[in-house]
């Protein structure tokens, strides 16, 4: 809903009563205030985030990283693409895609300067 239509629908009910003329001030404050922050901060989508995993890897990391993803533990993952090899057959051939197109995620590991100007 675009910011607009959502002030549109906060004048509307504060015309009809439903919202006093201070909930409607902090309300409208509020629609306004998100809708700038959004604008000059956009949040990365989780499909940006999605790495395959260093630590937790047994083939490629493509379980770990979707684990660390979804917050799902990444033997439940590993669980679900064992069932579409066996039943299905197709959760080899999506395994390898992701391994082949899902990035890894980066070790940062600090500059050799920068652990002399740590210390």
């Amino acid at each position: 809903m675009s910011d607009s239509d959502e002030l549109g629908k906060l004048g509307d009910l504060h015309q009809r009563g439903i919202l006093s003329d201070e909930e409607f001030a902090r309300a409208k404050a509020r629609v306004l205030s998100g809708s700038s922050a959004a604008r000059s901060t956009p949040a990365a989508s989780p499909l940006h985030q999605f790495r395959r995993s260093l630590s937790d890897r047994w083939l490629g990391g493509v379980c770990g990283g979707i684990g660390q993803a979804t917050g799902v533990p990444s033997w439940v993952w590993r669980l679900v693409f064992t069932f579409g090899i066996v039943f299905a057959g197709c959760g080899l051939a999506l395994y390898i895609l992701l391994w082949i197109l899902v990035p890894q995620e980066q070790l940062y590991l600090p500059a050799p300067g920068d652990s002399a100007r740590a210390n």
